[in-house]
């Protein structure tokens, strides 16, 4: 059963969190942009359809159609899931993941927070996100110092919190070209 409502009030109240990360990170008109292909109607009528208020809607859809159209519309599109970032190599002869852009970097580690705050509700702690992390490891298809970094970001988050992470963020890592 289709929940339109449900959907778009939890990609909204998710989208929002972002925003208020970003800006906290100091790549506010980034954040601005986030997560927008969410409203298109590949997305949105696949995310209504397989809502379910606890995890992603693309897994459902994964479950029932062996692949999740709305995921592939979404990562096509939005250059802070690492996803994005893979491109033939031809050095390698074969597609590989690419060193992210710090600003995206720093996009997706608002992002997942703030997915781990909607999801988790009440149950939230500093250490859910880089858990989730750690718990998709194996999974992975990411630029080695792009997996460093973010991880590196998370367990900051989850040992020193969530002020402080955010403060060095926003005071030094925004500022670097590389890392």
């Amino acid at each position: 059963m289709a929940h339109p409502i449900k959907h778009f009030n939890t990609i909204t109240k998710h989208r929002h969190q972002v925003i208020r990360h970003c800006f906290k990170a100091g790549i506010g008109f980034q954040g601005l942009r986030h997560d927008l292909s969410k409203y298109t109607p590949v997305e949105f009528v696949n995310g209504a359809k397989y809502y379910d208020g606890t995890r992603s809607p693309n897994e459902q859809e994964r479950l029932d159609r062996g692949y999740s159209l709305a995921w592939l519309h979404h990562k096509g599109r939005n250059k802070h899931h690492f996803e994005y970032w893979n491109d033939y190599n031809p050095h390698l002869k074969r597609y590989a993941p690419v060193k992210m852009p710090i600003n995206y970097v720093i996009e997706m580690f608002c992002d997942r927070v703030a997915a781990s705050k909607i999801y988790q509700g009440k149950n939230y702690t500093d250490s859910h996100p880089i858990e989730y992390f750690e718990r998709g490891r194996d999974k992975r298809i990411i630029h080695d110092e792009t997996s460093a970094l973010l991880e590196s970001l998370l367990k900051m988050l989850r040992d020193e919190g969530e002020e402080k992470t955010f403060k060095y963020i926003k005071e030094e890592l925004r500022h670097k070209k590389d890392y």
